[in-house]
């Protein structure tokens, strides 16, 4: 398996009529996760997620390959 880095948000079921209106949905339920929390509890519920996240995609290549493209640049 190999990182997918295109979108590839969906919703099954649901139809969508602009292609990038998933990732809208996504990235409304992020904002609202952190939704009245402190920095500090940001930060943690940023660190669940992703451990959550890696562990379910559990291939350690393509967490890997995340990794090195997440910190691209900083």
């Amino acid at each position: 398996m190999s990182l997918n880095t295109d979108p590839n948000f969906f919703t099954p079921g649901k139809r969508y009529f602009r292609a990038f209106s998933p990732g809208d949905d996504f990235y409304e339920a992020l904002i609202d996760m952190h939704r009245d929390l402190t920095d500090e509890q940001s930060a943690m519920v940023n660190a669940r997620l992703i451990l959550l996240l890696a562990n379910h995609i559990g291939d350690i290549a393509v967490l890997r390959a995340a990794m090195k493209i997440a910190r691209e640049g900083v």
